[in-house]
This record gives structure tokens, sequence and C-alpha cells, in this order.
């Protein structure tokens, strides 16, 4: 088990967090820039310390400052991704990889990092300098090195960020069969949610300097906090005034017009949640309304953006909303900016969170 609590105040940011990761777990930390995600990492690897903190890594202690206790990053067994890779462009891949060993007789150093790159694919580009690779195999090398001293704890920073999308789905496949095959506490941290979703055995997400939530992808994006998290799960968030509506409801009243009902209680200020492909789309003066869906506002389309199969709809209704539509239904529709249309969605569907 990893445990990781630490106090610090690192220029306008408050950094107050604990995290709590178990063997063969990933833990990934989903957040904006700035809310403390690297800080956190930092700490553990002991790179960063806090003013008040405890890093304790199964049996060992590796950072506790009511005791003084402060193991060095080099004595700490962090297998460490950096966002950048971090690689030696003087050095050989081999080199690279072989770097955390140093100390132990050239000859086992090699044959190690051979031993890596090869289950990475990599043997063959043993001898090539970082310059040469691409960005996946970039991404291959600096995992290999950080899984070189056969870490008590993997520490991930962005570990996709530098990859183009083409490599990305391939790297991601790769990396989480990494994590599993490691079976050690791992904590990734990216400010994509998918990519956290994808990745994490958990996921929590960090705002300001603090785990605002944590849980499974699916119980964030289904009840989310706070409209925060709401909106950085991929949900639309609109703002209104929750009030006791008809037949066990709720009614909220939108900030410049319109209203919409809800399962959730609540009352008073609050954020309205529902996810793009809750809501469906109908043109205006189609005869009404279609269905059991409670939910009906009158909005513009402003942009149009297919995506696969699928199309993105940005909308402008009293506030902006966005929609998410198979293909076919687009062409069917006629979708284009500019274009007068209904969004429509369940009450079920619709989250009331604080704001």
């Amino acid at each position: 088990m990893l445990r990781v609590r630490a106090q610090a105040r690192l220029g306008g940011l408050g950094l107050e967090a604990a995290l709590d990761v178990a063997p063969g777990e990933c833990l990934a930390l989903a957040g904006p820039s700035g809310a403390g995600k690297t800080s956190l990492l930092r700490v553990t690897a002991g790179l960063l310390r806090p003013e008040r903190g405890l890093v304790r890594c199964g049996e060992e202690v590796w950072l506790d400052t009511e005791t003084g206790r402060d193991v060095p990053p080099e004595r700490r067994r962090c297998g460490y991704l950096f966002q950048e890779y971090a690689l030696f462009p003087h050095l050989s891949a081999w080199q690279n990889v072989a770097y955390p060993l140093r100390g132990t007789p050239r000859r086992q150093r090699r044959r190690r990092a051979h031993e890596l790159l090869g289950r990475f694919g990599l043997e063959r580009l043993a001898e090539a300098r970082p310059r040469t690779l691409s960005g996946g195999e970039r991404q291959r090398v600096a995992l290999a090195r950080a899984l070189a001293r056969r870490p008590d704890v993997l520490l991930l920073d962005e570990p996709l960020s530098a990859l183009d999308a083409r490599t990305r789905v391939s790297a991601s496949r790769e990396l989480a069969s990494v994590m599993r095959e490691a079976s050690v506490p791992t904590v990734l941290v990216t400010h994509d949610f998918g990519e956290a979703a994808q990745l994490g055995t958990r996921v929590g997400i960090m705002d300001s300097g603090r785990v605002v939530q944590e849980g499974t992808p699916s119980e964030l994006a289904s009840m989310p906090s706070s409209a925060f998290v709401a909106d950085f799960t991929g949900a639309v968030v609109l703002t209104g005034s929750a009030r006791a509506g008809e037949s066990g409801l709720t009614l909220v009243e939108l900030d410049g017009g319109g209203h919409v009902a809800s399962t959730d209680a609540a009352k008073g200020p609050v954020g309205v949640s529902v996810h793009p492909w809750e809501i469906t789309i109908e043109p205006e003066g189609s005869g009404g309304p279609q269905g059991s869906a409670q939910n009906h506002l009158a909005a513009e389309v402003v942009s149009v953006t297919e995506i696969g199969n699928r199309v993105r709809l940005g909308l402008v209704a009293c506030q902006p909303l966005a929609a998410e539509v198979t293909l076919a239904s687009a062409k069917r529709l006629g979708l284009s900016e500019g274009k007068r249309v209904t969004a429509t969605w369940k009450a079920a569907a619709t989250r009331l969170v604080a704001l």
C-alpha cells in the first residue's frame, strides 16, 4: 500500500491532499493545469518536500516531517515516467534504460536493459539515440527505464501527452498491460478525464491543490459532487435556481430564461448537469416534443464537428449547450450552423450539483 499525505504552499497554490493506493491499483489524478497533480508525484518521489507530509510504501517510511525522516529520491524505489520522458539525448536507448542501475556491474545493467527493450519490441533500437526515435518509441524507452529497478511504486506524469492521436491508442493499451504486470501501486497524472477513465482503477479529480472527488469513472460521471466535477467529466453544466415542482420533481428556473426538471431533490442555486449523449435534437417546428422527455430548450446550432460516426453539436440556448448525435441523424435532420432546433432530454438524466 502506498500512502501519501501532503500539505504545502506552492506559490499561490495551497496543496493539501491524501492518497491511498493498493498494490496492482492505478489511481489516476485528473484535473486542469496547476491543480497540484504533478506536485503530489514529486512529493512521493522525494523531489519536493512538503511543509507537512507523510509518504509510506508498505512498511517503509520514505517521508515523515514530524520525525524529520526524508529518504532521498535515489533510495526510494519509484519508477518515474516524466511528462516529456526526460531521456538523455547523448545516451543510447539501452544506456537510458540502464541509467537507474548505475552502481551495478555494466554487464548486468546491459543485460537488464536489453531484456526490457526486448519486452517492448525495441531491442533492435538498443543503440539508437532518442532524437532518432518516434514519440511512441521514446515512450517505451522511458517506460523501460521506469521499470529497470523493479520499482515498488510507479509514478506516471501525463504519459500519453507527447504522443499523436494515432500512436496514443496503441500506447495506452501497452501502458495498461505494463501496469497490470507490474502489480504495484501506480499513480497516474493527466488533464484528460477520458484518459483517466481508460487507465485508472480509480479516478481522483483535483482542483486547487485538493482531491475534490474520488471514485470509479462511472461513479464520477453519473454522480458528480459539484459543477466543476460534472464539467470536467464532460457533462453540460447549466446554472439556475431550484424549487419543488409537480409529481415529486424539482423544477429549475435557468439563468437567462427557460426551465428544466430533475428527479434530484434540491433548493436554491444549483448546477444542472446532463451528458451530451443524453440530449436529443428535434428540428424547430417539428410538431411538438416527441416521447416522454420533459426538458425542452429552443436552441441554435453554432458548430458541427464530426468525430468518427458521431457529430458533436455546439448549441446556444439560454446558456451554451453541447449534444452528440449519430452522423446519420445529423444528415437526416440537416443540421448545420444557424439551424434552429429543440434540445430535449429526460428529467432522470438531469443531475443537480453544487456550484
